[in-house]
């Protein structure tokens, strides 16, 4: 198995995913997990404290993975990442508070677009999970 990214939680970080500066919107980034995972998705495995997500190593996708790890870092710091291939498949761990709720990512991503409401889907996140979605406001 090589590593490839390993992102640690930042401390006493507050429990909540803050896209307000994201340079994407989050009906943008559902709508991108929605293509990455109908692309490389051969599984996901989920405890209590954790969701890991299967992906084949097609070309692009590694790369595709760890920019969105990165990403998906800066606005839920509160959570650790971790991700490796092994063969030809990667492994994108994520553990912490909350992280078992990644496994509603495949309910929720399933009807997303990228012109959806983000304000309405974080709010439906927030339902769901127990921990804050935040975003800017927006006209959906």
């Amino acid at each position: 198995m090589i590593k490839l990214l390993s992102i640690t939680a930042t401390p006493d970080t507050p429990v909540a995913c803050d896209m307000t500066s994201a340079d994407d919107s989050l009906a943008e980034r559902l709508a991108e997990y929605r293509r990455l995972f109908d692309h490389a998705l051969l599984d996901r495995t989920s405890t209590d404290s954790s969701t890991t997500f299967h992906l084949a190593d097609r070309p692009g996708v590694r790369d595709w993975v760890l920019d969105l790890v990165r990403r998906e870092a800066n606005c839920c710091p509160f959570l650790s990442y971790e991700v490796d291939v092994d063969g030809e498949q990667i492994m994108w761990h994520t553990e912490g508070i909350g992280a078992a709720d990644w496994a509603i990512l495949d309910d929720i991503v399933g009807s997303v677009t990228p012109t959806d409401s983000s304000t309405a889907l974080a709010h439906d996140l927030t339902e769901r999970s127990g921990i804050p979605h935040l975003v800017p406001g927006d006209a959906g």
